[in-house]
């Protein structure tokens, strides 16, 4: 999860390798930046890093980006039968075409957040053919809504789940 399946431009990897080296932290990749999904120039590149002081990293992060404290949501993440807390922020910086999410867990949760996304590296077929129309209706013929668009995506995503997962923004 420290590379990519997806090659980053040169700025992006820059970018994200700065980020680490600023944070003293591993910069974690996942989402379709690691899927045949992922749309160059219009995708945002999903990020997680883990912690052992969510407040601390926040703060850098917000230093660092140029964030405002209330752009941090808290989530809640249920898998299986565990509850895990933590945080995301959105990022973009138009001027680099640099577009990512950020999600922030305590280190505790590392293994159980990993397992989790690792699942969605690798689709069945039929899920990855639907992802890819669902982008290209959306992104190179815009033709569906951003609220269908996320809201499609999600369900698909979700059939890839355990029957014991949600995730909940909790503000």
């Amino acid at each position: 999860m420290e590379t990519t399946k997806n090659a980053l431009p040169p700025n992006t990897k820059k970018f994200f390798y700065n980020l680490g080296e600023y944070l003293d932290t591993k910069v974690l990749f996942y989402g379709s930046i690691q899927r045949a999904d992922y749309v160059p120039g219009k995708s945002d590149i999903d990020v997680v890093i883990f912690t052992e002081n969510e407040d601390s990293l926040m703060t850098k992060l917000q230093h660092h980006l140029h964030l405002k404290k209330k752009d941090f949501k808290k989530v809640m993440y249920i898998i299986d039968e565990n509850v895990v807390y933590g945080y995301k922020v959105k990022y973009e910086n138009k001027g680099e075409n640099i577009k990512s999410e950020f999600s922030i867990y305590n280190e505790n949760y590392k293994d159980i957040i990993i397992k989790q996304h690792k699942k969605k590296f690798v689709l069945p077929v039929y899920i990855s053919v639907m992802l890819y129309l669902l982008k290209m209706f959306y992104y190179k013929i815009p033709i569906l809504s951003k609220s269908f668009y996320i809201n499609s995506k999600n369900w698909l995503l979700n059939l890839v789940d355990n029957p014991g997962t949600q995730f909940i923004v909790l503000n």
